[in-house]
């Protein structure tokens, strides 16, 4: 590879880096470790490292040790497994001092992994993001072993939204009347068309989401596994979106396909779902006390976005609230986030994190029949249960604290509720 186009695609780079906005992001990264950094196309992945770098330099790093290479770049179109060799070469011969190398869609490049493993062994600092299907994190830990952290980027959460919109939320904001409106008129705007941070760039946010989704369905999804009925795939992205707020039954979804024409089998459906989870397009929350084989039969999805979920609504803001809420939690807690649902105590739980003894409901609203249909829910839990557990009924707007047979439930405004699981201290 010539070495004077990778300096100037280098250098190119360091100008795009200084002259980037940055909203900080609540993922932290360890100074001393390798990431691969995955997640949804256009979530921030690329900023996330902007920031690293801007770090690097307050820290005294100079900008001749910031080796970023963009393989998306058409200056890099024929760049082949065998010219990585010439990065580190760059590298010394722009700087003396040890390099920090940052890789932003390496996947473009066949191979790469190799790569990758020789320059973690040789004790180099580096970090990797990627966008496709070819970057899960499971996968990631097979190929590059314990060598590099995984950590998967989300979307805009709302306190970063709120800090890409410049809207304060601290005590004395959150004790205002005239800034307690402007972020619940925020949060109306963030629930509906999501947290892509460069949607917030455009007049109609929805048309970039609905390109972003075209990308990662034909891109990510049809072309990297071959998906031979596409047609196929896009009816049942929109049934699964039908679905969100319920389990999901596959038997059900492949009966629904073939009687509206299309001849899939059920496995092919599952194998479809399971696609679309892999290019972080969904994710998937299961059952707490169902046995192992019912509860990898009936999860629940979600879209990691609510502006994704939003293409495919109609009569829309419940299902979004409740979406929205998923997505925070699953952010913040993965694989711990599960529901509950127990036939024989009565029981269901939208969401329930046992390890932080957290029980959550989502209700548009609890007036009329549905204030004692959650309440209950979660009165049967603490029964059942015999210790402490946080009770929550997150609302549209709806706030306060209910007290039944000594148990105590809050009731919390979405927003609230998004900006206290962002640790938020005037929101607890």
């Amino acid at each position: 590879m010539n070495h004077d186009v990778l300096k100037r695609v280098i250098f190119d780079q360091h100008g795009i880096i200084r002259r980037a906005s940055i909203v900080p992001r609540r993922y932290t990264i360890d100074p001393n470790a390798n990431y691969v950094i995955t997640g949804l196309r256009r979530a921030g992945k690329s900023t996330l490292l902007y920031g690293v770098v801007r770090d690097l330099i307050a820290r005294g790093v100079a900008w001749n040790q910031i080796i970023y290479i963009n393989f998306e770049d058409e200056r890099l179109s024929g760049f082949s497994l065998q010219d990585f060799q010439d990065i580190p070469l760059v590298q010394s011969e722009l700087s003396g001092d040890v390099g920090y190398y940052f890789f932003d869609e390496i996947q473009n490049v066949e191979g790469w992994e190799r790569f990758a493993r020789r320059m973690a062994d040789a004790g180099e600092r580096v970090y990797i993001t990627g966008s496709n299907a070819t970057m899960l994190s499971d996968e990631m830990s097979q190929r590059l072993g314990a060598r590099y952290f995984v950590r998967r980027i989300m979307p805009y959460r709302f306190d970063e939204y709120l800090d890409a919109q410049n809207q304060a939320y601290d005590t004395s904001a959150l004790y205002t009347s005239r800034e307690i409106g402007r972020i619940t008129a925020l949060f109306e705007r963030f629930y509906h068309d999501g947290g892509f941070p460069e949607a917030l760039r455009f007049v109609s946010p929805r048309e970039y989401v609905e390109n972003v989704y075209q990308k990662v369905l034909f891109g990510d999804i049809v072309a990297r596994f071959g998906v031979r009925n596409p047609d196929a795939l896009r009816v049942l992205v929109r049934k699964i979106a039908e679905t969100v707020r319920s389990e999901v039954s596959y038997t059900a979804l492949h009966h629904t396909l073939k009687s509206i024409g299309y001849k899939i089998s059920k496995d092919s459906v599952i194998e479809y779902i399971g696609y679309a989870h892999a290019a972080y397009l969904l994710f998937k929350i299961t059952n707490a006390v169902a046995p192992f084989v019912e509860r990898m039969g009936n999860p629940k999805y979600y879209f990691v976005d609510n502006g994704l979920l939003n293409l495919f609504l109609i009569d829309r803001d419940t299902a979004l609230l409740e979406n929205e809420i998923a997505v925070a939690l699953y952010d913040l807690f993965g694989e711990g986030l599960q529901y509950l649902k127990s036939p024989k105590h009565g029981i269901d739980i939208d969401f329930y994190i046992p390890e932080e003894k957290l029980a959550v409901q989502v209700a548009y609203t609890i007036e009329g029949a549905a204030r004692e249909r959650e309440l209950e829910n979660l009165l049967r839990l603490s029964r059942v249960q015999g210790e402490k557990t946080r009770l929550v009924v997150v609302t549209k707007g709806e706030e306060g604290v209910i007290e039944r047979d000594g148990v105590e439930i809050e009731i919390v405004p979405a927003w609230k509720f998004l900006l206290q699981l962002a640790g938020c201290p005037a929101a607890q």
